[in-house]
């Protein structure tokens, strides 16, 4: 019987497993994958690669906390196999309307209902993971803020990112040993960047496994039944099956929300949003890439935006005669022509640039980081209270 039901969670923590890896592989190397840097191949198997490390460093500061300081019991196996269930739930309902809840807040949900229904909920921890959850979209974007009003436009101007004509690197075949040697249309900036552009990747990837294959593998660990090595294994592999299947299509259209801006912008958020996820994660904050990375973008665009006003009149309204576009960010500057010092009205290119987020768009993925969390704590804690033995 504790065989079968190990089976069971097993199965249920690769289906969990393989939705996060269709949309954090997605989200991570998108813009790569479109600026034709790397394929969708390479990309899913580097992929695998980092959220292993992550999830076996600094994600396991987060499966401690999952597992053993939510609750002030251990899970057991059935607990554990029932949680995954909801977790899988709120995977399903955001896949049905088309935005990906914060997996990590769907966990944090799913654990605490089983404490409320069992009087085993650690409050503080709660209180702690919840005041995080609050902070860290305020952070995003303001750090996007400063980044897209102060440094992203003559970033931009001084630094292109292209992909030329044939292969990055070839070999010389002229020697006794064969060696590397530039490509026949690269230059030595776009090698440059192709690196830098491979290793925020990477980074992104790390940070994905450190917040997420947690999610997938701390309900079996401990009492439940897993060692913790086989079950980041486990929570590894299904991930990395969900990226090299069902995330080729988010890489198509080049991670979702990120297709809208260019590659640069698109790295500075990468870098802002891992960072702050890794960060937490080091210290057991169960907390979502997604969270980060979509108010990382709304900063960049409304500190663009807004360089024409100063700080007061942007965040009080009150620009005057000057015109806010949150698309601003999507024109690209010249080295003929810097962009405008800030309080200097912008080019009319710039004024015309299109929409850099759709403000429904942001509005729909705040409302499922409240109602995600919310709905997987209400349904953990009616089924646990129907069925105590379960627990």
């Amino acid at each position: 019987m504790v065989e079968t039901l190990l089976l069971v969670g097993i199965v249920a923590s690769i289906f969990v497993g393989f939705n996060i890896g269709g949309s954090s592989t997605g989200i991570t190397w998108g813009p790569a994958v479109g600026a034709e840097i790397v394929t969708k191949t390479t990309a899913a198997a580097v992929m695998t690669g980092f959220v292993f490390l992550g999830g076996m460093t600094v994600g396991r500061n987060v499966m401690d906390t999952l597992s053993g300081e939510i609750i002030t019991t251990e899970l057991t196996l059935s607990a554990g196999v029932a949680v995954l269930f909801f977790i899988g739930l709120g995977i399903l309902v955001a896949n049905v309307f088309g935005v990906p809840v914060p997996t990590s807040m769907t966990t944090v949900g799913a654990i605490a209902g089983l404490g409320l229904a069992t009087d085993s909920l650690n409050y503080e921890t709660i209180a702690w993971i919840v005041s995080w959850w609050v902070v860290t979209p305020i952070i995003g974007f303001w750090i996007g803020g400063v980044i897209g009003r102060y440094l992203y436009p003559e970033i931009n101007r001084r630094v292109r990112i292209e992909k030329s004509e044939g292969p990055l690197l070839a070999l010389d075949r002229r020697g006794a040993v064969p060696r590397p040697e530039l490509g026949p249309n690269t230059t030595r900036a776009e090698l440059a960047t192709t690196a830098v552009v491979l290793v925020i990747g990477c980074y992104m990837a790390f940070s994905a496994g450190a917040s997420n294959v947690p999610n997938a593998a701390a309900p079996l660990v401990g009492e439940a039944g897993l060692e913790v090595t086989t079950a980041v294994v486990i929570a590894t592999l299904a991930i990395g099956l969900g990226g090299f299947t069902i995330a080729r299509r988010t890489m198509e259209s080049v991670g979702g929300e990120l297709s809208d801006i260019p590659l640069l912008a698109a790295l500075f958020v990468m870098v802002t949003a891992s960072t702050i996820t890794t960060a937490l994660s080091a210290i057991g904050i169960p907390i979502s890439l997604v969270m980060a990375t979509v108010m990382t973008i709304v900063g960049i665009g409304w500190g663009r935006a807004t360089r024409p006003v100063t700080v007061r009149e942007a965040v009080t309204r009150n620009a005057g005669d000057h015109e806010i576009v949150p698309g601003a960010i999507t024109a690209a500057e010249t080295a003929d022509e810097p962009a405008a010092p800030i309080g200097e009205e912008e080019p009319a290119e710039v004024l015309r640039a299109g929409d850099l987020f759709n403000p429904r768009a942001v509005m729909k993925y705040v409302s499922m980081w409240v109602i995600g969390p919310s709905m997987s704590t209400l349904l953990a804690y009616g089924f646990f209270v129907a069925f105590p033995g379960v627990a």
